[in-house]
């Protein structure tokens, strides 16, 4: 009878340390030793962070393309051959091609802290305002 007796002792300090209000948050918190539970932290995770980027990139660069035309020579009266008109070039341009391109870039990469939250109770799910 007295070995009954002590084991319900026993449970009943043990039920009334489990359900007090500061032990009732730190249910799957994080607290700092050697601190008592008055204040709970839980991992939050904020993922990375990305937006579209557009910038202007050159498809094709711009070139010159050089035409060369021969001289015309004409034969105006036998055995005198004269030019009629003179050798040239022509230039070409061709200007370059741009066009607009969208990437992907991380603004800000994730991470996690641990954040207060007000212990809760275990049975009923109340909020200690500490």
């Amino acid at each position: 009878m007295l070995r009954t007796s002590l084991s319900l002792a026993v449970a009943a300090i043990a039920t009334a340390a489990i359900s007090s209000p500061a032990s009732a948050g730190c249910y799957n918190c994080y607290t700092p030793p050697p601190q008592p539970c008055t204040t709970c932290y839980q991992m939050q995770t904020v993922p990375p962070q990305y937006r579209t980027v557009q910038e202007t990139v050159m498809v094709s660069p711009g070139s010159v393309v050089a035409h060369r035309t021969p001289p015309q020579y004409r034969t105006v009266m036998v055995p005198q051959t004269v030019m009629v008109s003179p050798g040239g070039v022509s230039y070409e341009r061709t200007p370059p091609q741009y066009a607009t391109q969208e990437r992907t870039v991380m603004v800000s990469p994730g991470y996690s802290y641990y954040a207060p939250v007000a212990p809760r109770c275990n049975t009923c799910g109340t909020s200690y305002g500490y």
